[in-house]
């Protein structure tokens, strides 16, 4: 299975295919908007204008899974993104990224036995999951790295 044999729900409830970003390196992130790691949507819109006409994509997943930090609904949430942040990124809907009920795109990324590479779960907000142009986990990056850290636009742009 690859990473574009997969789909979920965008932030307005359609179906998304994530076939739509075959040939794209994909960066997901589970985001909450009252974390002490929000403003790194500042950083996540910076690297994403910067490199999307290279081929690449964020792809923003909100939860509530970590101390309750994402209370908004799926509207307010992205009233949230756009408004305070001019996200242009797609987010999808609020979902689970732990747990028994976890979203099947977190799923994915987090079971190596799924993906061939990666067996680590979102610790807290903001993790993030590198996949390259054929559809594979490339690596991941933990709540502390920023979106525009050198050390990830080194990896991302060795898949660009």
């Amino acid at each position: 299975m690859k990473f574009f044999d997969l789909h979920f729900r965008s932030i307005y409830g359609e179906d998304v295919k994530f076939s739509d970003y075959t040939g794209k390196v994909c960066l997901v992130i589970n985001i909450a908007s009252h974390c002490g790691f929000t403003p790194q949507l500042h950083d996540m819109e910076t690297l994403y204008l910067y490199y999307k006409n290279k081929g690449f994509e964020i792809l923003a997943f909100p939860s509530n899974d970590f101390a309750n930090q994402e209370p908004l609904k799926n509207n307010e949430i992205e009233e949230f993104c756009k408004d305070k942040f001019v996200a242009t990124f797609p987010i999808f809907e609020k979902s689970h990224v732990t747990g028994k009920n976890i979203n099947p795109i977190f799923r994915f990324l987090t079971d190596k036995k799924m993906n061939g590479k990666v067996s680590v779960k979102p610790l807290w907000n903001f993790q993030k999951y590198l996949i390259d142009r054929e559809g594979n986990v490339s690596d991941f990056f933990f709540t502390f790295t920023k979106p525009t850290a050198m050390r990830l636009r080194k990896k991302l742009e060795s898949l660009l």
